[in-house]
């Protein structure tokens, strides 16, 4: 299936109920032939969410994805009910192709109450009206590196937009160091009302965007990015206070280390009045190819 609109993401994200606890999931048809972690994300959430009371949301995810999904094979999802508690809920999610798990994740829901409220500051970056999209950014280079040029458009599709704070192609010039921290903003490509539970799910689509290649930003110009691997290995995600995915919100990673071929990316989402309403950490396979 393309993805050329937000309503192609959401027929995407939106399982077939096949049992009480068994799904089925279509693919986005990605350039790179293999199922796309965001999208596994977003449907083994919506899977989870369908089999817990109406008045529990999530607040945290942690999966691991086992092997690469074929996007031209449809997706089997299974939940496990763990427990159902006075104030939480626990989920297992168990994402399948050909009889082998490819992806398994736990969710926790919660009753929504009340508690302390703390959070970090938003990092203080130049606003989204001013600022390129990612697409914008990459097609200065489609006439003299047009294999680079493919191989970044890649990522294109129509249902949320990025803008970067910083340029994604060259290294900050004023900086002394070039640090693997990357803002974005994004939000959704149309305007349209949407629950709570199908929000988080779309965000948990795009949360496995920019976290990876955030590692890689030190090391910009010591590799040849058209023989750039990196796929996601684990994926963790909190949900802290309500967003509306219609208005920007703002991604700021940062990648605290590198080593043995692995990457990891933190990323911290906000709104643009400042409220933090999520958390990702994610770890993931980087390499470069010598042939």
């Amino acid at each position: 299936m393309a993805l050329k609109s937000l309503d192609d993401l959401i027929n995407i994200i939106e399982l077939e109920q096949l049992d009480t606890t068994l799904f089925r999931g279509q693919n986005y048809v990605t350039p790179w032939k293999r199922v796309f972690g965001g999208q596994v994300l977003g449907q083994a959430l919506n899977a989870a969410y369908r089999t817990v009371a109406e008045d529990r949301f999530a607040h945290s995810l942690h999966g691991y994805f086992v092997l690469p999904g074929d996007v031209t094979r449809p997706i089997i999802y299974q939940v496990a009910v763990t427990r159902d508690g006075g104030s939480f809920s626990t989920r297992r999610v168990t994402a399948s192709q050909n009889g082998k798990a490819i992806f398994v994740m736990a969710v926790s829901f919660q009753l929504d109450q009340d508690g302390f409220d703390h959070q970090s500051t938003i990092p203080d970056v130049a606003s989204p009206g001013g600022l390129q999209t990612d697409v914008e950014q990459i097609a200065v280079i489609k006439d003299f590196a047009p294999r680079l040029y493919k191989k970044m458009m890649a990522r294109a599709q129509g249902a949320i937009e990025f803008r970067p704070v910083e340029n994604i192609l060259v290294p900050d010039p004023d900086a002394d160091i070039d640090e693997a921290i990357k803002n974005v903003w994004m939000k959704l490509t149309a305007k349209k009302e949407l629950s709570k539970p199908l929000q988080q799910q779309l965000l948990a689509y795009t949360s496995d965007y920019d976290l990876l290649l955030t590692a890689i930003h030190p090391h910009r110009g010591k590799f040849d990015p058209t023989k750039l691997f990196i796929a996601s290995i684990d994926h963790a995600m909190w949900f802290h206070r309500d967003f509306d995915f219609n208005d920007w919100l703002l991604y700021a990673i940062n990648s605290p280390s590198a080593s043995n071929s692995r990457g990891m990316g933190i990323g911290s989402i906000y709104d643009q009045d400042g409220k933090l309403v999520s958390t990702v950490v994610q770890e993931g396979l980087i390499r470069v190819s010598k042939s």
